[in-house]
């Protein structure tokens, strides 16, 4: 090809394999993502990396194992000789940009050893994983103490702008429902997962950096070649969807879990450990599944 594709990589984070149309779901209705793999590749062999949202990134955007690349697990950094998708193209003549979530922590500490700054040229990439970040959004805004815990996303300040009150409307909004009493509840607590988020369709976070990823498309229209990464916080926790979402699938529409109680008995330690861990109790409850997952489903 004399001309230069541009590249358009869409993430959906904590999204499984078997929760799409295309790959067999008899239930789930995600007719783009279908329309996707039927005029491209759909890849029915191909194994996660990482059970972890971070490790699992950083070998998708270097195409190495996790025992390689040193990001094994979430703010493990990702080591500074390793290039990303980002570093491979850039050279081509490519404008890589970032659009969401990426959970990459740099290398300070060689950072630092070889005198490069992040917030400079060339250290620009290094702070990024090898992006520009357009607009970067790792998600999980919690609040303490009705607090904001960390950092205040533009996505925050963007539902401020529409009204939407509070220091965190993240939380207290878009993954926050009302109960019967009238009463707002928190979407961390997996029992309010059937209920409708506060905010319509098109103030979620999906929607919102789905229109964020359409304003550099246009922007970018007339410019050199692109990699754009569109990486969704969603479908992960907090399980809260909008309408009509949030009421599309009911527990009739959940596959059942494979179980086998040879795996519990002899289990590998490090599965052993995850059992135990009180979120993987709660989700391996069958009331708590049909709970949590018609949300899944919807977002």
């Amino acid at each position: 090809m004399s001309a230069k594709p541009n590249i358009l990589f869409i993430m959906a984070d904590q999204l499984r394999w078997d929760y799409l149309g295309c790959t067999g779901h008899p239930h789930i209705k995600t007719p783009n993502i279908d329309a996707l793999a039927a005029r491209g590749v759909n890849f029915a062999r191909a194994f996660v990396q990482s059970p972890v949202c971070g490790g699992s990134r950083m070998s998708f955007y270097t195409g190495r194992y996790n025992f390689s690349h040193g990001a094994s697990y979430n703010n493990f950094p990702l080591r500074i000789d390793e290039k990303t998708i980002g570093d491979y193209l850039r050279p081509h003549g490519y404008r890589t940009v970032l659009v969401g979530k990426t959970h990459f922590k740099p290398d300070m500490e060689s950072l630092a050893r070889l005198g490069i700054s992040p917030g400079t040229s060339p250290g620009i990439p290094y702070w990024q994983c090898g992006f520009e970040a357009f607009e970067r959004d790792d998600g999980l805004h919690p609040a303490v103490d009705g607090k904001l815990y960390g950092s205040d996303p533009a996505y925050n300040q963007w539902l401020r702008q529409l009204g939407y009150s509070g220091e965190n409307p993240w939380h207290s909004w878009a993954n926050s429902v009302v109960d019967e009493n009238g009463e707002v509840q928190s979407g961390w607590s997996m029992r309010n997962a059937r209920r409708a988020a506060r905010v319509p369709e098109e103030h979620s976070e999906t929607a919102y950096m789905t229109d964020r990823a359409l304003d550099f498309l246009r922007a970018a229209r007339d410019g050199p070649p692109w990699c754009l990464h569109l990486s969704y916080i969603k479908p992960h926790w907090p399980y809260i969807a909008p309408e009509p979402y949030a009421s599309m699938y009911g527990p009739q529409d959940v596959q059942p879990a494979i179980r086998s109680q040879e795996e519990r008995d002899n289990a590998h330690p490090v599965f052993a450990a995850y059992m135990d861990m009180k979120k993987k109790k709660n989700m391996s409850r069958n009331e708590a599944r049909e709970k949590v997952i018609p949300t899944y489903m919807g977002l």
